[in-house]
């Protein structure tokens, strides 16, 4: 039995298939008495099935630093039947230096952040800061990959340590990089690689001290041109608040290379963590491993 009613109007046991009309405001639509609506009411109204089920989420939580500005990017490689449950790290009042990324780095808050995420059940925490999971090494990205663990997450990836698990699926030991930090920050990036036995074969650092969410698409591009190499297997953009959803596909047009970006390795490996594919456009490190993550 199929009976129309109003939103505020009673239910009745026998209904197997109720409708509620709303208005395009999302608005109960109006109802004059019990009359049933003319037809220019009609046209102006959405039809919802009462007992079409709420679509199934499943989360991913995130650890940002307290300066992130980028939520909106993380959302765009979600899948629709993702929700992304993001929390801060606490506020230091410090520039980007190694001083800032040591602050973020630190296990006891990483932890309390991840606690802070668990009431709606994610599936994953990613810890989304490239200099925060590279600063001390790799040991200390590890360090920071068992906090998360130990904090009661089902699983846990860091930004850098995503970077690695990309550049060993694509094969990668030779990479360009592209950062906004300073010289002492961009070199502890190159360390890391190195300790991961991945060649940094030229950097470019943007030296800036804040505000990395403002810089420009062009400032990235030409930032990427001026690092490639021949050599160059890959160029990895470092910082999650650096803007490159929408450039990534037309520089490896461009480059005819891979282009890595941290928001994009993060997000990578928390989906694959949970058997997903991120939603991207000829991103090369979505489509070379597809056959890796669940349709």
């Amino acid at each position: 039995m199929r009976i129309d009613r109003y939103a505020g109007d009673p239910a009745h046991g026998d209904d197997r298939d109720e409708r509620v009309l709303l208005d395009h405001a999302g608005a109960p639509a109006p109802l004059l008495g019990r009359t049933a609506p003319d037809a220019d009411m009609q046209h102006n109204v959405v039809e919802l099935s009462a007992v079409t089920d709420t679509p199934w989420q499943s989360g991913v939580g995130v650890v940002a630093p307290y300066d992130f500005a980028l939520d909106r990017e993380l959302w765009r490689w979600a899948p629709d039947d993702i929700s992304l449950y993001v929390t801060r790290l606490p506020f230091v009042p410090v520039p980007v230096t190694v001083d800032q990324a040591s602050a973020l780095s630190d296990g006891d808050n990483v932890a309390r952040a991840t606690r802070d995420l668990l009431a709606p059940e994610p599936l994953v925490v990613a810890y989304a800061c490239a200099s925060g999971s590279f600063v001390n090494g790799a040991g200390g990205e590890r360090l920071l990959w068992r906090s998360i663990l130990d904090a009661g997450a089902p699983s846990a990836v860091t930004t850098s340590g995503a970077l690695i698990r990309a550049l060993d699926a694509l094969g990668v030991r030779r990479v360009a990089v592209v950062t906004p930090y300073v010289d002492s920050v961009t070199e502890r990036l190159t360390g890391y690689l190195h300790e991961h036995r991945v060649e940094a074969v030229s950097s470019v650092g943007l030296g800036l001290l804040n505000h990395i969410w403002k810089v420009a698409y062009s400032e990235v591009v030409q930032a990427v041109r001026d690092a490639d190499r021949p050599e160059a297997e890959a160029v990895f953009i470092s910082c999650t608040n650096v803007l490159t959803y929408d450039i990534i596909a037309p520089l490896e047009r461009m480059l005819g290379k891979p282009v890595l970006a941290a928001n994009q390795v993060t997000m990578w490996a928390a989906l694959q963590a949970i058997g997903r594919r991120p939603v991207a456009h000829g991103q090369h490190l979505v489509d070379a491993t597809d056959q890796t993550t669940a349709a």
